[in-house]
């Protein structure tokens, strides 16, 4: 099993970032590698972070400004090759059909549950890395 996966966190909003690392924890399933988490603020940090690679999953916060996570999903969709998958970050359930739009992966809505988030992280954790099964 890999020893660690990485997640980048994307929000303009430190509490976000923060609820996303508290929500999932440091394992969010005994089945998938310990998660580091990659946290940025800016649209150019995302890309970034991006082209250097490494990046297992990303979880892209819906509601940040100026750059929102679901313009951020679609760009990185369109123009990061094997882009990993994307969690995305919605501010009521009802928006989940946006995240079809930009080709978000899974979505949890705000508040964030640690339980819907774990496991949605630990699933795309499973997809992106069928080794950790």
């Amino acid at each position: 099993m890999q020893r660690t996966a990485t997640v980048l966190v994307y929000s303009d909003d430190t509490t976000t970032r923060e609820q996303v690392r508290l929500a999932a924890g440091r394992r969010p399933a005994p089945d998938v590698p310990e998660i580091e988490y990659l946290e940025v603020a800016t649209l150019p940090a995302v890309l970034a972070a991006l082209e250097e690679g490494g990046v297992d999953v990303c979880v892209l916060d819906g509601e940040s400004a100026p750059a929102g996570g679901m313009g951020v999903c679609r760009q990185i969709k369109d123009e990061i090759f094997a882009c990993p998958p994307v969690l995305l970050l919605i501010g009521r359930p009802q928006d989940a059909w946006l995240a079809t739009w930009c080709r978000a992966d899974a979505t949890v809505a705000h508040p964030l549950d640690p339980s819907d988030m774990a496991a949605s992280l630990a699933s795309l954790l499973r997809e992106r890395l069928p080794s950790a099964v």
